[in-house]
């Protein structure tokens, strides 16, 4: 179970990642507060 705790965290860290470069071309506070959202608790699923 561990692994695949491993694996959402990175997906959802890099799905922020994509979603910063979404804002260069449209600044929604949705998108932002998304964001923060999924690089919050990728870091957590992979690095805890």
């Amino acid at each position: 179970m561990c692994g695949m705790k491993k694996i959402c965290g990175f997906a959802m860290f890099w799905i922020a990642v994509g979603m910063a470069i979404m804002l260069f071309l449209e600044a929604t506070w949705i998108a932002i507060m998304i964001i923060f959202a999924l690089l919050i608790c990728g870091y957590n699923l992979f690095c805890g």
